[in-house]
């Protein structure tokens, strides 16, 4: 009893050690990833705030090449008004002074001018960055007439996105002539935009590439437009949106980041892949080593199994051969007796005793090696041991076996009625040698149940899983290994059942052994 007992409380120990280690690796691992995740939180913030400096940077920007163009929209103003004056017609006694209207129109080196009669044909043009060399180099082949033709309908097709772009000028140059001219942005205005568009596409590339930036989406909380994201393209289309925000909104509540400037948006953001990983790391590992611990277990169990088999099959033999020597001596003993007209009530008497001694030994025997099944009356085998015990225990004992049939079932009776045996010793004693054992044997389908029920002191709920272990026992002296012997007996060579069917303290208790029919 106290070996088990003890084996409990190593076994206890052992799983609130590792409940303790387990606990405090979660809580070790669980901080990490709340520090993580403040730390990528505060990531999200600062991408928000480069977001911030980046709208900044195109709203100061948009706003210089505005007043640029208004500039250039008044130079180009100038401009006409000096071509007007050139235009303008003099009496022929008047010598103008052209110095000013020259000098302005020479003056523009910059802005591309197109200029246009009310056909449509090219007048003339001014700063262009190309010429017709540029069509001589697509159309190899073509005439001169051709060139040329290629040439101002490309300069048609350039004003028109001129005009879309910036507002023409419509002039009346003389009577009834009028003039278009259209212009685009000066060269200055276009390389400045080209390296603005390219900073902000290296910005934006930036953010994309960034591997340890967390998937983030920033969302104007007026418009619901995205204000900046690093997620892929179809995560933030129009049909995807909404899900993308629900599914992000579950992560993490949205933060919401103020521009001090009327605008405000909404930064949703996800952990990132390597937190995710983290959190889930600690489950993984105990996954893990309690794989291998239960292989390890599984292991070592049928390496002991096999150990404990070894032992059972040698102390077994080893009974058997050391009780067979003093039988035969009393066999001869007994025969010496009969010789000599001894009290043939007592030789009678010997011959029995001599007789359980070897039925004992041929049940040690038959514990060390494979014993022989044969189909024989179950119901014969529990008579035959209940009429050995009713002499052999207490008078104060009631035994009866409830039983209207012969079962005929596969069993070595030597080693069933030692099952039978041990289980109603067991009873006897949990009777305190006085009370009713009822042996009742009755069947189902598959199997033959024998019911051994005593009216007992019972035993308590949180002992029956173990009264099968080795050293379990109630008494003082016992080796605790009788109901062990009856369950490997019925369960390994038997191929059966046995096992605890009720019992209540002060009530009693009922074992019930089942044998394959």
């Amino acid at each position: 009893m106290n070996l088990y007992s003890n084996k409990q409380k190593w076994k206890i120990a052992l799983l609130v050690i590792a409940l303790l280690l387990v606990g405090v690796s979660l809580f070790v691992s669980n901080s990490i990833v709340k520090g993580v995740s403040e730390r990528e939180r505060e990531r999200a913030r600062q991408w928000a705030d480069a977001i911030k400096k980046k709208i900044e940077l195109v709203q100061l920007t948009n706003g210089a090449f505005t007043q640029m163009r208004a500039l250039e929209r008044k130079k180009m103003e100038v401009w006409l008004d000096a071509t007007k004056e050139l235009s303008k017609e003099t009496p022929l006694d008047i010598v103008p002074d052209y110095t000013l209207p020259l000098k302005i129109i020479n003056e523009n080196k910059d802005i591309p001018v197109i200029v246009l009669d009310a056909e449509k044909s090219i007048s003339a043009y001014n700063n262009l960055d190309f010429d017709t060399s540029a069509i001589r180099t697509i159309h190899p082949t073509a005439s001169k007439q051709e060139i040329k033709k290629f040439f101002e309908d490309s300069l048609v097709k350039l004003s028109d996105h001129w005009k879309a772009k910036n507002q023409s000028f419509t002039v009346e140059v003389y009577t009834d002539l009028f003039m278009t001219y259209a212009y685009n942005d000066s060269k200055g205005i276009v390389k400045l935009e080209k390296e603005r568009d390219a900073l902000i596409n290296a910005f934006n590339q930036e953010l994309i590439d960034n591997q340890g930036l967390i998937p983030v989406l920033l969302i104007d909380s007026a418009t619901n437009q995205v204000v900046g994201s690093n997620l892929p393209v179809d995560k933030i289309s129009l049909k995807m949106l909404k899900k993308t925000r629900t599914a992000l909104e579950l992560v993490h509540h949205p933060i919401l980041i103020d521009f001090q400037n009327g605008q405000k948006s909404l930064l949703y953001y996800d952990d990132s892949p390597e937190l995710k990983q983290l959190k889930y790391f600690p489950y993984i590992q105990f996954s893990i080593i309690g794989l291998f611990v239960l292989i390890g277990y599984i292991i070592f169990s049928t390496f002991r199994k096999a150990e404990q088999n070894q032992v059972w099959a040698g102390m077994a033999k080893e009974t058997a051969h050391q009780l067979g020597t003093p039988l035969s001596s009393l066999m001869a003993w007994i025969q010496l007796l009969e010789s000599q007209d001894a009290d043939p009530m007592i030789t009678a008497e010997m011959m029995k005793d001599v007789v359980r001694l070897d039925k004992v030994t041929d049940r040690f025997s038959k514990i060390g090696s494979v014993p022989k099944l044969e189909p024989q009356n179950l119901t014969q085998t529990v008579i035959n041991v209940t009429e050995y015990l009713r002499p052999r225990i207490s008078d104060k004992v009631t035994i009866t076996v409830d039983s209207n049939e012969d079962f005929i079932t596969n069993h070595n009776g030597p080693l069933i009625e030692w099952v039978i045996e041990n289980i109603c010793k067991n009873a006897v004693d949990a009777m305190g040698g006085k009370g009713k054992l009822n042996i009742r044997m009755h069947s189902s389908p598959e199997w033959v149940h024998i019911d051994i029920k005593d009216n007992g002191k019972g035993i308590p709920p949180k002992k029956i899983k173990t009264i099968f272990e080795p050293g379990y026992s109630t008494k003082k002296r016992g080796w605790g290994l009788g109901l062990t012997l009856v369950k490997r007996i019925v369960k390994e060579y038997h191929k059966g059942k046995v096992f605890v069917l009720e019992s209540q303290v002060d009530v009693g208790t009922t074992f019930r052994i089942s044998l394959p029919l």
